[in-house]
């Protein structure tokens, strides 16, 4: 027995952990343990990776890459391959995932339990869209291929089903082609929501990344920063020669160190004293980026990957993520809501994002992406206060028919849970009876 913890450090259970290092040979394991929950790089913020007192089957060991079609861009790996790993691989051969998160530091297993999105949602939709096929093992002893031809229920509950349909052993991926590693970006300061939308809306059919900060703490005026990017193209960046330096100095970066956040604070040093001027300081040092640019599609893609450990900053008592999606028509007056609500409450996020998603429905039963805009905050862990701010927060997302992302989740109630996915009842057929975790346990009952 071990401690583990999620990424928000909320709780530090012990677990029994068992790490996965055969992709052959994961039935003897379920054998000899009989239940527990897959966990990957622990990147989830709430309790959806966990099984207090319980087994964890660790995939970290299953890290190989298995095939890969230099034509088609098609590859097959083992589920605890990083996201980052295949990102670094593929990228200088012209090829690179179409979906990633906000961290490249995530197994390809928890991408898929999790259906994970990006800031191109818009244009390509959630990893799941690009999902050709997973070899699945289920605590019976069956390893069963999953694809849309023969088994596409199953298939469907496995996106992000949170890991109970049974583990993930192996993945088939359709990789997209690219020219270069860098971006075209442009940088927009905006006041106001209303500012916010025509900016999305005006971005969505000519650039693929969009993305804003937003200070929560500037009530009404609601200004933030927008930012969004296109792929350059091979000759767009050969035509730009000071561009090879600066990829040999990206390269350097990416096979140094990191920095680190080296312990954990006795407190929070997200708090009142340091919310607001980081947020001013933010938004004017954005500010003062307006215009067009060019990056990397590392740091731009991945800023919080350049500090390991940041998550400490939050201190012993760690931090929840809000993260909710709201349908579109509701999305301007539900999002005011909430930021007022957080003003009113004294409460405070610096890694404040608000994006919008496409008008396209996921293709897992339980995917958290759904046309609307969603918006996600870091909230240190103050105890009570936090949670009545929270419960704020899921009356105006449950008034407007939305829903919270599971990955981030650590106290969302049942019955917002049962609203926000009306596919439950077609899921609950597929799980594995083998598998559970505390969240689970907390929304589900098994």
């Amino acid at each position: 027995m071990k401690p583990v913890s999620a990424w928000g450090r909320l709780s530090n259970d012990l677990h029994e952990v068992q790490v996965l290092t055969d992709r052959t040979h994961v039935a003897p394991v379920f054998a000899a343990h009989q239940s527990g929950l897959a966990f990957g790089n622990g990147r989830s913020y709430g309790d959806v990776c966990l099984n207090p007192k319980g087994n964890l089957w660790q995939t970290s060991g299953l890290n190989k890459l298995i095939a890969f079609d230099e034509a088609t861009g098609r590859l097959v790996c083992e589920a605890g391959v990083l996201l980052r790993d295949i990102q670094r691989l593929f990228v200088p051969r012209g090829w690179m995932l179409p979906v990633t998160p906000g961290t490249q530091l995530i197994t390809v297993g928890g991408a898929i339990a999790n259906d994970v999105h990006g800031k191109n949602h818009h244009a390509v939709g959630s990893f799941g869209d690009h999902m050709l096929g997973v070899s699945l093992a289920r605590t019976t002893g069956e390893v069963l291929r999953l694809d849309w031809a023969n088994t596409p229920d199953l298939f469907s509950a496995t996106l992000g089903g949170m890991g109970l349909t049974g583990v993930i052993v192996t993945a088939e991926l359709q990789l997209r082609r690219v020219g270069s590693p860098w971006l075209r970006t442009e940088t927009l300061p905006y006041q106001g929501l209303s500012e916010f939308f025509e900016l999305a809306d005006a971005s969505e059919h000519d650039w693929e990344h969009t993305v804003s900060w937003i200070d929560c703490l500037a009530g009404k005026t609601a200004r933030g920063i927008f930012m969004r990017a296109n792929h350059m193209t091979a000759q767009e960046a050969a035509a730009k020669p000071s561009l090879r330096q600066a990829l040999a100095a990206q390269q350097r970066k990416m096979q140094s160190q990191p920095l680190s956040m080296p312990f954990v604070p006795p407190i929070s040093l997200v708090n009142d004293l340091s919310l607001k001027p980081f947020n001013m300081a933010y938004y004017q040092l954005q500010k003062m980026k307006r215009g067009f640019d060019v990056a990397h599609y590392e740091p731009f893609s991945y800023p919080l990957d350049n500090l390991q450990h940041w998550n400490r900053i939050y201190g012993p008592r760690g931090f929840y993520q809000y993260q909710s999606v709201v349908p579109r028509e509701a999305g301007q007056p539900a999002v005011q809501a909430m930021l007022d609500a957080i003003a009113a409450s004294g409460e405070g996020s610096f890694l404040a994002v608000l994006k919008t998603f496409g008008n396209r429905e996921a293709k897992g039963m339980l995917s958290f992406p759904q046309p609307g805009v969603t918006l996600a905050l870091d909230f240190p862990n103050r105890g009570e206060r936090t949670l009545k701010l929270f419960e704020q927060l899921d009356a105006i997302v449950r008034e407007a028919k939305g829903r919270l992302y599971m990955a981030k989740d650590a106290r969302m109630s049942r019955d917002l849970f049962e609203a926000g996915y009306p596919r439950l009842s077609e899921f609950t057929a597929y799980r594995d009876a083998g598998i559970s975790s505390a969240m689970s346990r907390r929304l589900m009952e098994f």
